[in-house]
């Protein structure tokens, strides 16, 4: 039974495909914008953590229905099943939906570890389910020993706000050497480590989990030195895949991390058919190697290069930067592009300056903090490469200021030579200013390894 016939169907309601409607609503206002989610409420992605503490609940955290109904697009909630491309059409259990064009947003599932154990009550991944959270939120708030899994964001933020509900013993388990080892250098690893600690939150790294213990319901987790951990609830944050399930039965081709296959334009291998967000497969902006980044920051840009291109193409995606950031109350940490770590691996010769002082002048200005920049430059070419911010919450643009730099190749001469504004109340000092101070230190560390 056909229900409805549109223009434009977009298949997902997280935040590449409100997005990509968005988008493709204001690009083409004649066009009519399905969209289709098969979830009545939709939770903020990057909030879900903080339904422990900071928000409170998961009805608090939610994409709210204004956002599209502003721009006229309309909402399924259905789940769609099949992809008819011949029909050019969505099937869901509401029944079928036609389309002229059709954006695949069917986002990521998390990894659920093979660890025997790993099916008891009380052990939690992070479904974008609102039922789940608070099914989980519930349990945690009863619970006493809490082990998270995994220190990458969704771990240390996880145990840092869950430790605002009172009365928990948290253990964060790592198998790296440092919580966050994947997204900072070492140094910047450490003091975050140092952070989580001094809020009574115990971190075991160069750990394994083996095991969980219980009848039914989950007592402990077993680590590969033989010690059982204490736990009445557990938190899954060991990363997320690709949902391209609906995609690969449509016959769409697959990636080779398991993403749909997308051009430049988020075109796949069907020309009326789209997809962005943590379904679709990555390019990385440094060299065009794959890459298996999943940040809302990413899923946004490229549902606004697929949602614009849909009927004529004027957007290309130059690749995968990646952007992130992540706070521990008043700490802030922020990555734009590539660590000195991430690059050395790549194949670059480097250079790195970093520079630290207060973010106002003078430093006891109120609001003050200090801020630890570094940016990793490549060494012939002098071209940035990424960077590295360190202090409260003034990281979190900071470091979208680097991103700027890197996504359009700055050099160190062109950052020296920035011109910014500054305020005693808002910024530091310009004779300190960090950017050009680090961008300062680099030239005359390239300088010297050329031998000029």
């Amino acid at each position: 039974m056909t229900i409805k016939s549109v223009d434009v169907v977009v298949v997902g309601g997280s935040a590449a495909g409100v997005t990509a409607a968005i988008t493709a609503r204001r690009h083409y206002p004649s066009k009519s914008v399905l969209l289709v989610r098969k979830e009545a409420q939709v939770s903020i992605p990057c909030g879900i953590p903080y339904i422990c503490g900071t928000v409170g609940t998961p009805e608090k955290n939610l994409i709210p229905n204004a956002v599209l109904e502003k721009e006229q697009v309309e909402i399924l909630v259905s789940e769609a099943t099949t992809i008819d491309r011949e029909r050019k059409s969505v099937v869901t259990a509401a029944g079928e939906v036609t389309y002229d064009r059709l954006i695949v947003a069917t986002g990521s599932h998390p990894v659920t570890p093979p660890i025997p154990g790993v099916e008891k009550e009380g052990i939690f991944t992070i479904l974008k389910d609102v039922e789940h959270l608070r099914k989980m939120q519930d349990h945690l708030k009863t619970a006493h020993d809490i082990v998270v899994v995994g220190g990458g964001f969704i771990g240390i933020e996880f145990a840092d706000e869950i430790r605002k509900m009172g009365g928990k013993t948290i253990t964060i388990v790592e198998i790296a050497a440092h919580c966050l080892s994947l997204s900072y250098d070492g140094e910047f690893c450490v003091e975050a480590e140092q952070v989580i600690r001094s809020s009574g939150i115990t971190i075991l790294t160069t750990s394994k989990v083996t095991g969980f213990t219980g009848h039914g319901h989950v007592t402990g987790v077993q680590l590969s030195n033989g010690t059982i951990l204490k736990a009445d609830a557990v938190i899954l944050g060991t990363g997320s895949k690709a949902n391209a399930e609906l995609a690969k039965a449509a016959g769409l081709r697959i990636g080779a991390t398991g993403g749909i296959d997308v051009d430049r334009a988020m075109r796949t291998s069907d020309r009326h058919i789209f997809a962005c967000g943590d379904c679709a497969e990555k390019v990385s902006f440094f060299g065009g190697g794959h890459s298996t980044l999943k940040l809302a920051s990413i899923a946004t840009s490229e549902a606004r290069i697929a949602g614009a291109n849909l009927f004529g193409i004027t957007r290309e995606n130059p690749g995968t930067v990646g952007v992130w950031s992540t706070a521990l109350g008043d700490f802030a940490l922020g990555t734009a592009g590539l660590t000195e770590t991430m690059a050395k691996a790549w194949g670059y010769d480097t250079v790195t300056a970093t520079v630290e002082g207060p973010n106002r002048h003078p430093g006891g200005m109120p609001g003050g903090a200090q801020t630890k920049v570094k940016l990793v430059f490549e060494c012939n070419s002098g071209v940035l490469l990424g960077g590295q911010v360190q202090g409260n919450s003034a990281a979190g643009e900071m470091i979208n200021a680097v991103s700027a730099c890197v996504q359009r190749r700055m050099t160190a001469e062109d950052i020296a030579m920035f011109q910014m504004g500054t305020h005693p109340a808002l910024t530091a000092s310009p004779i300190a200013y960090p950017l050009v101070n680090a961008a300062e230190l680099a030239i005359k560390a390239i300088r010297s390894r050329k031998g000029s």
